[in-house]
């Protein structure tokens, strides 16, 4: 994935800039590398729009120097308060950082806008004013990650029995808001949008059967939806370049299901999966990666060209933490602190190295280096080597992360929770190199 050409591509793909708003025109199909979506979009190398970044696969532009040490008082250019909680990951375009919110007292849910520069709150738009939802003690109201097309942001939210996809502006206000389904609570929600062409794709599995569907952008107008199984599940959609085409892949509810992006078709579905997924697969060009932990803790590559082969499966539990995909080489971490490594074409295990304490936040790829961040705030950097487990650094920020780092424009964006005399209190830090 990250070849002398797949390098070349990103430059020309990052050209554009999304500080000056994204561009409609459609990249190229030829110009299509594996995981990367022909989705209409160019994005600037100092933005991170949506979930797991610019290729939707937590890998970061190449061509930047994040700090790779820190503390809170080491490397901080700033250090914002967060009214609420939430465990969403910042969304970071042109001069601001967004992020979900929820005031679990009062059950409203909000939209937060920080100044990228200072780290001034700008605005808070409430979205919802009370009926937030959630069970687990690890979930919040506000676990979904924002997606930006450089007009719109676009937020989930389970609310009051339903699951709603809402449209705001830049600038904070509502454009629209649309309900994809009911929703039955059982652990929480954490699925985030994904933009695709004209359309933002969003997903509500739930116990009581929920759906998939594609919203027009501007209008909120569903322009197509499939109904899901009646299991609970939790994974974001993700539209990823594998076999030869753009697919829309969903994992869980005992089940891999592949969908034309634009049209909500079946492309092919599988048995193949466990019921409770939470990870965003990832692609090798050939097969897609699933990985879950309910009730069984599952981790397979699956052929993504309709054959409904399974290359090969095992019994890891890498359950909430996504995995990542370069040259071949999957590595992830399992939930339970140990990092990993495995070939993607035979599932072969290269190495493993026991990390400290649980993991929830996924790690991202600069480069040749991993982020890995477990739930007491310390982030151990590492080589991406299939040799051998290479540590770079260890830094700790907070006593408590569950969002996933954000790293474009060579900083690193992280939301922390730390607790004092006053009680738990989030913050938005932005870490910035020597």
């Amino acid at each position: 994935m990250q070849s002398s050409q797949f390098r070349c591509v990103l430059t020309l793909l990052f050209a554009a800039g999304l500080s000056a708003g994204i561009s409609a025109e459609l990249v190229s199909a030829d110009a299509a590398e594996p995981g990367s979506a022909n989705d209409g979009f160019d994005i600037s190398s100092s933005d991170w729009p949506w979930w797991r970044g610019p290729l939707r696969n937590g890998i970061a532009s190449p061509d930047q120097t994040p700090p790779t040490s820190w503390s809170d008082s080491n490397g901080v250019a700033w250090k914002a308060p967060v009214p609420g909680r939430g465990h969403g990951s910042p969304t970071v375009v042109g001069d601001h950082v967004y992020l979900a919110t929820c005031d679990e007292a009062a059950g409203s849910q909000s939209v937060l806008c920080f100044d990228r520069k200072t780290g001034k709150q700008l605005w808070q738009k409430e979205v919802h004013s009370t009926g937030a939802m959630r069970k687990n003690s690890k979930s919040t109201g506000a676990s979904t990650t924002l997606a930006c097309d450089g007009e719109r942001l676009f937020v989930n939210f389970p609310n009051g029995g339903g699951l709603y996809t809402t449209a705001l502006s830049r600038a904070g206000e509502q454009l629209w808001q649309q309900k994809i389904s009911d929703y039955i609570v059982h652990q929480g929600y954490g699925s985030s949008p994904a933009i695709y062409q004209s359309l933002v794709i969003v997903t509500s599995d739930n116990k009581g059967g929920g759906a998939v569907a594609g919203l027009d952008r501007k209008t909120g107008k569903v322009v197509w939806k499939r109904d899901r199984p009646k299991t609970p599940n939790y994974p974001s959609p993700i539209i990823l370049h594998v076999a030869g085409r753009d697919q829309l892949i969903m994992t869980g509810c005992d089940l891999v299901s592949s969908y034309d992006p634009l049209t909500g078709k079946t492309l092919w579905e599988i048995e193949g999966s466990t019921t409770e997924c939470v990870t965003s697969t990832v692609t090798d060009g050939h097969r897609i990666l699933t990985s879950g932990g309910y009730p069984t803790n599952h981790m397979s590559a699956v052929e993504a060209d309709g054959s409904g082969k399974i290359a090969w499966s095992n019994k890891n539990r890498v359950y909430v933490p996504s995995m990542l995909l370069r040259d071949g080489v999957i590595y992830g971490v399992l939930d339970a602190g140990i990092a990993s490594c495995w070939k993607s074409d035979t599932g072969e295990e290269l190495w493993k190295e026991r990390l400290d304490g649980n993991f929830s936040a996924s790690p991202v790829l600069v480069g040749d280096l991993i982020f890995a961040t477990n739930e007491a705030g310390l982030t151990f950097v590492y080589r991406a080597s299939p040799e051998g487990y290479t540590e770079v650094a260890q830094n700790k920020l907070g006593d408590e992360v569950f969002a996933t780092p954000t790293i474009c424009g060579s900083r690193i964006y992280m939301r922390v929770a730390e607790h004092g005399a006053d009680g738990r209190q989030e913050f938005l830090y932005c870490l910035k190199g020597e």
